[in-house]
């Protein structure tokens, strides 16, 4: 039984109003709550937000946040992206005034069953696919969180028969209260976001949240090849395993070419390793986590091989984009640690332009020394991080200042020859340039695209690029 929460008249302040913040005050205004929303930036930079919220009748303050307004609220709910230790929010609490995040009110309005998938990498792949296998065994899903839809937003559509999947965040769990999953999902722990976390530790104590409220009857599902999170499994509930290197009393793993689930001495084939369509080993650990939550969820066994051949995979995330004379353009614009770039670079075989850079998040650029001495060809720096990874990578790997995005495709382009690769692997979040890691993919797919008409033989010698 979730506990509920009642708006009716409740004097609630939403702190950011990008695209959660947005959702949170419309949704608790119709709920009956006197919504205050505060941002830092000025109306003249979200007129329409602003023009929308008061047609709804919500009261902005816009511009600077004011401490006297937190301290006169019942509830706060924080957009991801606002910082939980912002001084008005601690003088919040020390007058005992609740800052959740918006997951922990999304959850206690919702109905049905909910995974909550975190991690590293991979939370985006898993969730979209955990989605689609459900869907595919014909259970009514809804997929939310940091995915792109708010969790709230799909607080309407939840019934008693639904399954919702969320991708939830660090930032998000760090201001959860009561929040609890039937099936939560550790894909892996590495360093990132040490920039808003302040360290390593605070990081994975954020992510263990996902756990701290389960009950005996939920479950967990941990990577088992992953030391950081093998030794920081739940206090209560069932625990599940996925494991690409060894045999589970409980889990998803692989033996051979085959993929079994195992559950109370029961082996299940589920697929055959051909069956995956997605590149690369971390898709493999994706899939074992997606089909072991999925089945907990309640899909059937036998439902899982077919839904995974037919996964489209997740845009941005080692996304294929065009062949421009021989050579193949990848967006992994979703590569925003420098774990993530690893990955898609043991990805490919080799012959690599790899596009680095963007917003420093804190972390070290050195583990990519030695896999991109071994497989790239040549790395392009963007952004403002640009200095500081030549300084990290130095000596291990060709590299030129692009500067931009355009310009690094059209320098790895003039120089790629037939069978290499150009990867956008940026291990830099998007915020120098962009406003999020999707609008960088899709300038990347723009970029390509107009390189591809302009190589196309319909177009004269002159604007032909070489290959």
């Amino acid at each position: 039984m979730r506990l509920g929460v009642d708006l009716e008249g409740k004097r609630l302040l939403v702190v950011g109003l990008a695209r959660t913040g947005v959702v949170v005050s419309l949704l608790c205004a119709a709920y009956g709550a006197r919504v205050t929303a505060t941002d830092e930036k000025p109306e003249s930079a979200l007129p329409e937000i602003a023009a929308k919220l008061r047609t709804a009748g919500v009261t902005l303050e816009l511009g600077a946040h004011d401490p006297e307004t937190f301290v006169n609220q019942d509830l706060i709910i924080i957009s991801p992206g606002v910082p939980a230790k912002m001084p008005p929010l601690q003088l919040a609490r020390n007058r005992g005034i609740p800052v959740w995040s918006e997951i922990e009110l999304a959850w206690r309005l919702m109905r049905g069953k909910l995974v909550a998938i975190t991690g590293s990498n991979g939370k985006t792949t898993t969730t979209a696919l955990v989605g689609h296998i459900l869907k595919s065994a014909r259970i009514p899903v809804l997929i939310g969180g940091n995915i792109g839809t708010p969790l709230l937003a799909r607080v309407e559509a939840s019934s008693d028969s639904t399954v919702t999947v969320a991708e939830v965040s660090s930032f998000q769990l760090e201001t959860i209260e009561a929040f609890r999953p039937d099936v939560g999902v550790l894909l892996n722990l590495t360093p990132d976001h040490i920039d808003r976390h302040g360290s390593f530790e605070e990081y994975t104590r954020a992510k263990q949240r996902l756990f701290e409220n389960m009950l005996d009857r939920d479950a967990a599902v941990l990577n088992a090849d992953d030391p950081e999170v093998a030794r920081r499994g739940p206090a209560h509930g069932q625990t599940f395993w996925f494991s690409r290197q060894k045999r589970l009393a409980a889990g998803t793993f692989v033996r051979g070419e085959q993929i079994l689930f195992r559950r109370e001495g029961t082996e299940d084939v589920l697929m055959q390793r051909s069956d995956i369509p997605l590149r690369g080993e971390h898709n493999l650990e994706n899939v074992l986590a997606a089909s072991t939550a999925a089945i907990l969820a309640g899909a059937p066994t036998g439902a899982v091989a077919a839904a995974v051949r037919t996964f489209p995979g997740v845009e941005h995330r080692l996304e294929y984009v065009a062949e421009i004379n021989g050579v193949a353009f990848y967006n992994d614009s979703k590569a925003t640690n420098v774990d993530a770039t690893l990955k898609a670079i043991e990805a490919f075989p080799g012959s690599l332009f790899v596009i680095l850079g963007g917003k420093d998040k804190g972390s070290p650029y050195a583990p990519l020394r030695e896999p991109l001495h071994q497989k790239a060809k040549r790395v392009l720096l963007i952004g403002a991080a640009a200095e500081k990874i030549r300084q990290e990578l130095d000596g291990s790997v060709a590299i030129d200042d692009a500067g931009t995005l355009e310009r690094a495709v059209t320098m790895a382009l003039d120089e790629a020859k037939p069978g290499d690769t150009v990867l956008l692997a940026p291990a830099c979040s998007s915020f120098d340039q962009f406003e999020n890691f999707e609008q960088r993919g899709h300038a990347f797919k723009q970029i390509v695209a107009r390189l591809s008409a302009e190589s196309s033989p319909e177009n004269s010698p002159s604007t032909t690029r070489k290959g």
